[in-house]
């Protein structure tokens, strides 16, 4: 969960890398997921305000699931 939004960016080459070898189509406009949104015609400052609360959620869900004793 810590890494999460890695993981993402992460499995979107993947699966771009995948689909297009495949199908010879597209999911995002670019990979990794970050550039797709800039294309999308997100400023980088948008993009990396929004990346980092969603980092912020997956670190809060990390924590939720920490056990104590």
């Amino acid at each position: 969960m810590v890494g999460g939004l890695f993981v993402v960016e992460a499995l979107s080459v993947i699966l771009q890398v995948a689909s297009f070898k495949l199908t010879g189509r597209r999911i995002f406009r670019m990979a990794p997921l970050h550039h797709h949104f800039e294309l999308l015609g997100w400023k980088e400052p948008q993009v990396i305000i929004r990346f980092w609360i969603v980092g912020f959620i997956f670190a809060l869900l990390s924590l939720t699931t920490l056990k104590l004793r």
